[in-house]
């Protein structure tokens, strides 16, 4: 079968003050979707995406997963630490623009540590505007398909905090209850559970999963360790769950120059690898979802998987 592209056009809806969710729609979003040329059905919407990635001193891995993101149509997820060393004016003309700012016009990012080493993540702001929510806070969502989409922000100190009780911790809980989905997906840049040495888990990010949890998210996903993690289904206390828990990669393969290795794997790690540069493509389907890692070129490690909306 042939494919052909179309360009669809997203809304995207930002979160503004707390209690005034969705109250302002982003630029519109170009995204090309794939299209069988014989049913004229667009295909399910895909994300596709990877966080820690353009690093100003090698641009050679960032380069080498902007490829692959040009063979794959769909949603550009971009999980935090875009542009090294500092997430400055210069590190995202000079790095992040030249590989995955190809893709702007179809990314929703959102910002990690390195993006608030430069005066509140302004010029992270000054580059993807209101592709990135409201400037003020970072924190957005919208809808893909039949799924819900939360794009959060992590850097819990610069946004005044990540507990229930917080502006971003309400504004995520009322988005919750207004979207009740039967799939829902979320992505900031510290994963709650992370198996690698540099990092690890990040109890901060607790509030977040137990909110997502008790609405019955499906999949988390987060950068922080340059590597990628796949987790089986679990609750915010790291317990086996196959029946409500949430599935989280990590998945900070984006072509920052420095693999890391991992600690002990910790509980409910199903797969790992730090090696290797790659992105991951999730399709999007009405109640499961498809994942894939695509490595960069001449590498072989692979995972892919299907999984289902409880």
């Amino acid at each position: 079968m042939n494919i052909v592209l179309i360009v669809a056009t997203l809304c995207i809806l930002s979160g503004l003050n707390a209690g005034q969710e969705n109250a302002k729609s982003a630029r519109p979003l170009k995204v090309p979707l794939a299209k069988s040329d014989r049913s004229g059905v667009p295909a399910d919407p895909v994300l596709v995406g990877a966080g820690d990635i353009a690093s100003c001193d090698d641009l050679a891995g960032a380069e080498a997963t902007a490829k692959l993101i040009e063979n794959v149509p769909g949603t550009v997820f971009a999980v935090g630490d875009l542009a090294y060393p500092d997430g400055s004016d210069a590190d995202f003309k000079n790095c992040y623009a030249p590989t995955w700012g190809r893709f702007r016009d179809r990314t929703r990012p959102v910002p990690g540590n390195h993006e608030y080493h430069s005066d509140g993540a302004s010029a992270y702001d000054r580059y993807f505007g209101l592709g990135a929510g409201d400037p003020h806070h970072g924190y957005y969502s919208y809808d893909l398909g039949a799924w819900h989409i939360l794009a959060l922000n992590s850097e819990c100190a610069d946004v005044g905090g990540c507990t229930a009780d917080s502006p971003q911790g309400r504004w995520l809980q009322q988005d919750l209850n207004s979207h009740p989905a039967a799939c829902t997906l979320a992505y900031f840049h510290k994963p709650l559970f992370s198996s690698g040495a540099k990092h690890g888990n990040d109890p901060e990010m607790k509030p977040f999963w137990d909110m997502l949890y008790h609405a019955g998210a499906d999949v988390v996903i987060g950068g922080h360790d340059h590597d990628y993690e796949r987790f089986a289904p679990q609750d915010p206390n790291g317990h086996a769950d196959s029946a409500h828990g949430i599935r989280e990669f990590v998945v900070g393969s984006g072509g920052k120059n420095s693999h890391r290795t991992f600690g002990q794997a910790k509980p409910n790690s199903e797969i790992r690898n730090a090696d290797t540069f790659g992105v991951l493509k999730i399709t999007l389907h009405l109640a499961s979802y498809d994942w894939e890692f695509i490595p960069q070129a001449g590498k072989t490690f692979r995972d892919s998987g299907h999984g289902t909306c409880p």
